[in-house]
């Protein structure tokens, strides 16, 4: 994975941050290319990438820990600008000759900061704001060279930077939204102390994958994709129907697991939109009846990726007949591969194996097909703006992401055609909610999960209903990573309930999930 050699390249030095992530999603949005790296790449392995920036990451540890994460201080003096953050900076200040020590107390949360010399890390800030602190250690004394810019009540060296030589750190977290002006404090090191040029915009992307897939693909190569109905793999397959037009063939498996409107959506108004060659099968009844009777969460969620497979391939064989009439192969197969699939399956900072992603793991040996993955250096936002840019309708761009096994995972027991459109209806009336409520892009997702094996009793016009129980799942986040439970207006939520409730007889009781993630998951199996 790389960056055009248009772009200047930032590593982030993933030392076990829980917002690695998100420190690279700011680096983008200060228009300059990102990657995450584990922090046991060895430092001549960075270095060999040419990274025109280094920013290390926080982390859990303390750096005088038998076992802590460590860094080779070479990198300090190899000439390239780096940036520290919280344990990175910590890291920066104890490899140079600075004191770092358990202060006595800890700083969590948001605390104010006094700027004492803003130089240029700080320059034009206010002498005193607020930032997000999470430490138990303080730099106590800098490294000779650099300059002490910031301080708070306990910590004495808050912030520092050497310009001569490109070094520079702050003990916060500059990346969290709960940092007052964290992101010029970010941009200030990008652009003033490394010289990073700001030459990674939406504009550019698509010219570059454009680019890139017709060189991939050559002038006779074809495509094929299958189409989700989500965002992901919308965007993917009109940048591909954009290089390579008509040589590109969409499959599009309905499964009967999907939202109200979402196949028809994808019909009419994704073709409308680009022009797509799409095949459409209607498989329905052959998933209904592999789950029948089937409760078990991991177990539907195999039996539905099976089916879904065993689909794909004979929509596969018809286009692949279809081609060969015409003289043609089909040689590439596209995916809508993310990012934070590849950090996530281990492919991009050494962490654990979260998800096996179909996308990025879960393909077999024998695959005939080359991959053709124009995503998978962007974040989520990144493709819903690349989505604009190649005029996909806002409904399709912006919808809420959705599990590859659909409703299916929505519904707590077996899944039935009755059930579906007991969830559908419920989902519908919630999204359509949020909609004229103007929160659409306030809300990265709202599952509604109907507990179809609970019953609840209530009271409906005179008598006593005993009616299914459904669950919201408001949530808020950056990357899915981590999320919180988003504090939806009252009357939203109340306009919701009464309309669920009246509209949809099987149900009479809405609830709310209020659980962060983590502990609990986004979605509920």
């Amino acid at each position: 994975m790389t960056a055009s050699a248009e772009h200047d390249l930032v590593l982030v030095v993933d030392f076990g941050a829980q917002y690695a992530q998100l420190i690279a999603r700011r680096v983008r949005e200060a228009r300059v290319y990102s990657e995450i790296v584990p922090h046991t790449t060895p430092v001549a392995e960075m270095l060999a990438r040419k990274p025109a920036a280094i920013i290390l990451s926080g982390g859990p540890s303390s750096v005088y820990a038998e076992g802590a994460p460590s860094l080779d201080p070479a990198l300090f003096g190899a000439g390239v600008p780096t940036f520290g953050m919280c344990y990175g900076f910590q890291l920066m200040a104890q490899g140079l000759g600075g004191d770092v020590a358990h202060s006595g107390a800890r700083e969590y949360g948001r605390t104010p900061v006094r700027v004492t010399e803003p130089g240029t890390l700080l320059a034009e800030l206010p002498s005193e704001h607020n930032v997000w602190m999470s430490h138990g250690d303080s730099v106590r004394a800098a490294p000779e060279g650099f300059t002490v810019l910031a301080s708070t009540d306990v910590t004495p060296v808050a912030a520092f930077e050497d310009t001569a030589r490109g070094l520079a750190g702050v003990q916060w977290h500059p990346e969290v939204l709960h940092s007052e002006h964290g992101q010029r404090v970010l941009e200030h090191f990008l652009h003033d102390i490394a010289g990073c040029r700001p030459t990674w915009t939406m504009v550019n992307i698509v010219e570059e994958q454009i680019e890139r897939i017709r060189e991939q693909v050559g002038e006779t190569g074809r495509a094929i994709c299958g189409l989700s109905g989500g965002v992901d793999s919308a965007v993917a397959a009109a940048l591909v129907q954009r290089a390579i037009g008509d040589r590109l063939d969409c499959v599009f498996v309905d499964h009967g697991l999907l939202r109200k409107g979402e196949a028809e959506q994808v019909e009419r108004d994704f073709v409308a939109a680009t022009g797509v060659n799409l095949h459409v099968v209607d498989a329905e009844e052959r998933f209904m009846s592999a789950l029948a009777g089937v409760t078990d969460p991991e177990e539907k969620r195999k039996i539905i990726g099976r089916e879904f497979i065993r689909v794909f391939e004979a929509a596969e064989a018809d286009v692949l007949g279809d081609a060969a009439a015409d003289g043609a192969k089909v040689a590439f197969l596209v995916q809508g591969t993310l990012y934070p699939d590849v950090v996530e399956s281990g492919g991009g900072a050494g962490t654990s194996n979260i998800k096996s992603h179909h996308n990025v793991g879960g393909l077999p040996d024998d695959l005939e097909f080359e991959l053709i993955e124009p995503l998978r250096t962007l974040f989520k936002d990144e493709v819903r703006l690349v989505g604009e840019q190649l005029g996909l309708p806002s409904e399709i761009v912006w919808r809420q992401p959705f599990p590859g096994p659909g409703l299916g995972i929505r519904i707590i027991g077996e899944v039935t055609r009755e059930r579906l459109e007991i969830l559908r209806e419920a989902d519908a009336i919630a999204r359509e909610e949020l909609t004229l409520a103007g929160l659409d892009r306030d809300i990265w997702q709202m599952p509604v999960v109907l507990l179809a094996d609970v019953r609840s009793v209530g009271v409906q016009g005179d008598g006593r209903t005993y009616g299914h129980p459904v669950v919201l799942r408001p949530v808020t986040s950056e990357d899915a990573m981590t999320a919180d439970w988003a504090r939806l207006p009252y009357e939203v939520m109340e306009r919701i309930s009464t309309r669920i409730t009246n509209e949809v007889a099987q149900i009479n009781r809405v609830t709310i999930d209020i659980t962060s993630k983590p502990p609990g998951t986004i979605e509920w199996e």
